[in-house]
């Protein structure tokens, strides 16, 4: 089913990250980590959907969506950023973007991080987030978004990578074999990657090669 959500509130996160947040659908639930395809009542993207996760919970009275934009595209994200509160998109109903197994480590690439999100503060507000992990790579430290949020939630457990720039108290690099043989404390847990390119495949290989099994690392749709 299809559904046309009109935006509430618009708000900019960094240079090239917007979250929005619109009115929610009648009878509409989730659970934290599904994702809808996206469209835009617009000749130009007729026939053409994209997916995002929610991010906000269900018992919000509102859903929200925290979006990359790519304006070198010309596409389906710049079109969104263009939006002004009290315009609207078009949703489906949600779909599973991954398997959650239980609390472990989340590894994300920029806005990779957007289908963890509200499975994060799920956890949260569940109190079962204690012993869970996020790293979190970025470019830069202006790329790193809702880092208050993640820093309260996880504490010493949130751990920044900058991969184009070198900032105290940030790890600089990239997320490779030995940064998480060094940082993760045990390969018998479960684990959540996504973020651009094959980021999150180059991450798998390393994780089952350091003993995690294979079916415990979940890669986003």
């Amino acid at each position: 089913m299809e559904h046309t959500v009109q935006i509430k509130h618009k708000k900019w996160l960094t240079h090239d990250v917007v979250q929005f947040t619109t009115e929610k659908p009648q009878n509409f639930t989730y659970t934290a980590g599904q994702a809808v395809e996206i469209t835009l009542n617009d000749p130009k993207f007729k026939g053409d959907w994209a997916p995002f996760t929610m991010t906000g919970l269900n018992r919000d009275e509102y859903l929200e969506f925290t979006i990359k934009v790519y304006p070198d595209h010309n596409g389906m994200t710049l079109a969104l950023a263009k939006l002004k509160e009290g315009e609207g998109f078009v949703i489906t109903d949600p779909w599973d973007s991954f398997k959650y197994k239980g609390p472990g480590v989340f590894i994300a690439g920029g806005t990779g991080i957007t289908p963890f999100i509200a499975l994060l503060r799920q956890m949260e507000a569940d109190g079962n987030i204690g012993g869970s992990t996020l790293l979190f790579s970025n470019k830069t430290e202006k790329d790193i978004f809702l880092f208050d949020e993640f820093k309260k939630m996880l504490g010493d457990n949130f751990i920044n990578v900058l991969t184009r720039e070198e900032k105290k108290p940030y790890f600089h690099g990239r997320i490779n074999k030995e940064f998480l043989k060094n940082h993760i404390s045990g390969f018998d847990q479960p684990f959540y990657l996504c973020g651009p390119d094959n980021f999150a495949e180059e991450i798998k290989k390393h994780l089952v090669a350091l003993g995690a099994g294979e079916q415990m690392v979940n890669i986003s749709l």
